[in-house]
């Protein structure tokens, strides 16, 4: 490896320390009480250091979301070569489900705090979330694809998408939060908590799909 390559490994080694350490402490601590100089003293560098990467704690916020929904973009990726839209719609939920439960640092900075909206409202277009709006367009379009085939009939695309995807939501936050853990004892006892949220969405997809 030449002096050109080592150079550029480290700076996105240190690149991804950074948004390691950033994330660990935004979900932790919360953004407001997290500094470039707590960030800094995390991974044992100094501030002008992450300064030399980004300009101020927003754009590593926004950093750290772009690089969750690559994450997920990648995992949906792979979906597209399932040819039944009905399989590949349970394959979607599942993935996110997964998703959502392995990465759940990744989910909260995704889906759940609003600084990284807050960053999107002051610096993209009106009514834009080109991140997120990546990932809907890929379910309602795999909706679309069912409804042609003669699933879901009489029912908006638009609307089912946001209902399949509100409920994964809610599963993968009562989960994140513990509230489903908590839960899940009493629900059903025999069964891993991952598994009853995988569960709850495949029943909610064969409800739908009954409803034809």
């Amino acid at each position: 490896m030449g002096i050109v390559e080592r150079k550029q490994r480290h700076k996105e080694d240190l690149r991804m320390r950074i948004l390691e350490a950033a994330k660990k402490l935004f979900v932790q601590e919360g953004y407001e009480a997290t500094s470039i100089r707590k960030i800094a003293k995390e991974i044992e560098f100094s501030p002008t250091t992450i300064y030399l990467y980004y300009k101020d704690k927003n754009d590593i916020m926004y950093a750290l979301h772009k690089e969750g929904f690559t994450m997920l973009r990648e995992k949906f990726q792979v979906l597209m070569s399932v040819e039944h839209p009905y399989e590949r719609l349970k394959a979607i939920g599942k993935t996110y489900i997964e998703f959502g439960l392995h990465n759940p640092e990744f989910y909260e900075v995704m889906f759940i705090m609003k600084e990284p909206m807050a960053f999107i409202d002051s610096n993209c277009a009106e009514d834009e979330w080109p991140e997120g709006q990546r990932v809907f367009d890929f379910l309602e379009q795999t909706i679309s694809d069912c409804q042609e085939m003669g699933y879901f009939k009489g029912m908006p695309a638009q609307v089912l998408a946001l209902q399949a995807w509100l409920l994964v939501h809610g599963l993968v936050c009562a989960y994140i939060s513990r509230h489903l853990i908590k839960l899940s004892t009493k629900l059903n006892p025999d069964i891993e908590v991952v598994d009853l949220v995988n569960h709850v969405f495949q029943s909610y997809v064969y409800f739908l799909e009954k409803t034809k």
